[in-house]
């Protein structure tokens, strides 16, 4: 086991623990306004955190329609979300200078909670510990040079702050399916997306048995699961939609919680 690992297990266990005390009432000066605090990601050292792309048909279409996408997955594929790109609920993002069509995608994402290696689909939930959200923020230019050169698209996803989590972590026994999940988006308050959970073509169990063959999962680690069709690339008016300075983006998992960020011009 990685030195750190025992690290991730110990506050997976504490936050498990948390659900099985009796209630006490909260004093007065435990309590904060949501305003009055400074989120940050629920995780912040997963030692991988992989997103697993081109998971929706609708976004597969749409990607292929814009030369983002060369070829048709037959199993789950992944890129790497890097640690430094996270970012917390309702924290500004800046948009580099250069970069005009910034895309939004918001995704399901499952934290590991007990280490996992050669894992078979009917156990994989035994090896979650909770679910949040993932707004994987995208460069469009730079991903689609990097689909024309060949190369796994990751550039334009891991700029600082191109990773807002969060904004917490719900316990997988809290949740009745998270297969049956909606999922929305939206931009200064007008909905651009929502979608269900089930209409994933890889699901948990798939990618659970497909990563972990030879690869070992540490607690802590995380799965993005993609995002379906609705995102701005997949737009006739792309470009006034897009986002840029000033706007506000909200990605939820309806009833349960929403992660918000800002998005704001470079600090010279």
């Amino acid at each position: 086991m990685p030195p750190d690992a025992g690290a991730g297990l110990a506050r997976v266990r504490t936050l498990l623990g948390y659900g099985e005390r009796p209630p006490r009432p909260l004093h007065r000066d435990w309590i904060y306004k949501p305003a009055a605090v400074r989120f940050f990601p629920p995780v912040t050292d997963a030692e991988k955190f992989l997103c697993v792309g081109k998971n929706y048909r609708q976004h597969l279409e749409e990607l292929r329609r814009n030369d983002l996408l060369l070829e048709t997955p037959q199993e789950p594929t992944s890129f790497v979300k890097y640690n430094y790109c996270l970012s917390g609920h309702d924290w500004e993002v800046e948009r580099p200078e250069g970069i005009v069509r910034l895309d939004y995608e918001p995704e399901l994402v499952f934290v590991i909670g007990k280490r996992a290696l050669g894992v078979k689909k009917a156990e994989a939930f035994e090896y979650v510990a909770g679910i949040t959200i993932l707004n994987d923020l995208t460069c469009r230019d730079l991903q689609k040079r990097e689909v024309a050169s060949g190369s796994r698209f990751w550039t334009g996803k891991n700029i600082p702050g191109f990773g807002p989590l969060g904004p917490c972590i719900i316990t997988l026994d809290e949740i009745r399916d998270p297969y049956d999940l909606w999922m929305t988006c939206s931009v200064n308050g007008e909905r651009r997306m929502r979608f269900n959970t089930v209409d994933q073509i890889w699901k948990l169990p798939d990618i659970m048995e497909h990563f972990s063959r030879f690869i070992p999962f540490e607690p802590g680690d995380m799965f993005a699961t993609g995002t379906p069709g609705g995102t701005a690339i997949g737009k006739p008016n792309a470009a006034e939609l897009f986002l840029k300075p000033g706007d506000v983006v909200e990605c939820a998992i309806e009833g349960m919680m929403t992660l918000r960020t800002r998005i704001v011009a470079p600090d010279r």
